[in-house]
């Protein structure tokens, strides 16, 4: 099954891949397999139906669109776990699997077995993360894939960050970083970034000037020059002053961004900061707020006031969460004017954390819970970073994936409806 997949994959368009996965899911008695992918906000899985079909059009019958919340294709995404479905009455099994990109949730499969046995649920592992590469490696060619996974139009800005980010989630024996960005089909100004190099663990978040195209314009180009540099060996002060020479000779003082740029040390959990005139990270230790990092701030990049930009250092501990975030989240306004505010923000952190939720699924509820407060129409971009350092030896990987969400691949347990079930 899997030999046959890849091997199609490399001359396939994205519309085949529905037919494909079905050829060749049946050698391994899977009579049906159909796959759902989520909206860019994560509030719906939209069935991606194939080659000469519209995007979200029901196939034989079956539903083109489920929500996340409140249904079983939603648990399995929030979770990370294979849930059974419903019975049809038949001797075959309904399974809902979560489809992943790394840690990056993609969607669900929903598969029909002959056979319920735990080679038929590591079959199941095996093929969702093998679709799930190959929807990967279609993204950035497929404007049938960006149809599909938006429910209305972006704007050119959003066009242009959502292209610049990297996947939401990300994880390993080191860090858990998750992100989220709203409103995710008008966001302007903000932006965010990750990478890994060795042993350090670069992190940024920038909020630019305005809430039009050129907002996005100035963060585009913000985040490019900060990459550039990066990969050129410059370090964290040396970058924001190239951000601030690249924002000055394009927009001569009249646009700028705030940022926070950062390194981890994954040895050692030192970071290493520079403040750009934006809110300080947090930092939630042992499951409560702990503390706002202090850091002297220099000027916004693209200003040119010439203020002192200050190199700062802190000690992290193992199981420390690292909390970057944009004014947008904090200062989202209900009817009556009360934000939401910095004590609000932490606090639902915590008690999601807590609550054993993935940390992707934690951010997803942030936002909405930020949407919500604010009636649904945020003023302002609201970006948060998440970053959780798992300590200087390597954590297992089962404590990475849990944290990420990821699936279980003990092919001895299996969930179902109502609860973990062991087989």
């Amino acid at each position: 099954m899997l030999a046959g997949l890849l091997a199609s994959s490399h001359l396939m368009p994205l519309e085949l891949l529905p037919s494909k996965v079905a050829e060749h899911a049946a050698i391994a008695g899977f009579p049906q397999v159909l796959i759902y992918l989520g909206d860019l906000q994560r509030q719906v899985l939209r069935l991606l139906t194939g080659e000469g079909l519209d995007a979200g059009q029901p196939v034989a019958g079956e539903e083109a669109e489920l929500r996340i919340e409140g249904s079983v294709a939603g648990r399995a995404y929030q979770h990370g776990q294979i849930l059974a479905g419903a019975s049809d009455g038949t001797d075959r099994g309904h399974w809902w699997v979560p489809l992943l990109d790394g840690t990056e949730r993609l969607g669900v499969l929903r598969i029909t077995t002959v056979d319920d046995d735990p080679r038929a649920r590591e079959d199941m592992n095996l093929l969702a993360a093998v679709i799930a590469l190959i929807i990967d490696s279609k993204r950035s060619s497929s404007d049938s894939l960006a149809r599909l996974t938006r429910t209305q139009p972006l704007n050119i800005a959003a066009e242009m960050q959502w292209n610049l980010t990297p996947p939401r989630s990300y994880a390993d024996g080191r860090v858990v970083i998750s992100a989220a960005m709203e409103p995710a089909y008008t966001i302007s100004g903000d932006a965010y970034d990750y990478a890994t190099a060795g042993h350090v663990v670069h992190l940024s978040i920038f909020d630019a000037m305005g809430h039009d195209t050129a907002a996005g314009l100035t963060a585009h180009l913000a985040m490019g020059t900060c990459r550039n540099s990066r990969r050129q060996g410059a370090e964290l002060a040396e970058i924001t002053e190239r951000i601030e020479e690249a924002l000055i000779e394009q927009y001569a003082r009249k646009r700028y961004a705030t940022g926070i740029l950062a390194q981890l040390d994954t040895r050692t959990g030192v970071l290493t900061w520079v403040n750009r005139g934006h809110h300080p990270p947090m930092i939630i230790r042992g499951n409560r707020w702990h503390t706002h990092l202090s850091c002297r701030p220099a000027h916004p990049m693209g200003t040119g006031l010439g203020l002192p930009i200050t190199l700062c250092r802190d000690q992290l501990e193992p199981g420390d969460r690292l909390v970057f975030y944009t004014d947008g989240i904090t200062e989202a306004r209900a009817r009556d004017g009360e934000e939401f505010g910095l004590e609000r923000f932490a606090d639902f952190l915590i008690r999601h954390h807590a609550a054993g939720l993935p940390v992707p699924e934690t951010l997803r509820r942030l936002i909405h819970a930020v949407l919500d407060y604010h009636d649904g129409r945020l003023q302002d971009d609201a970006t948060v970073l998440f970053c959780e350092w798992l300590g200087p030896v390597a954590a297992p990987t089962s404590r990475a994936a849990a944290l990420a969400g990821l699936p279980s691949h003990d092919p001895t347990e299996s969930s179902c409806e109502g609860g973990s079930v062991s087989r």
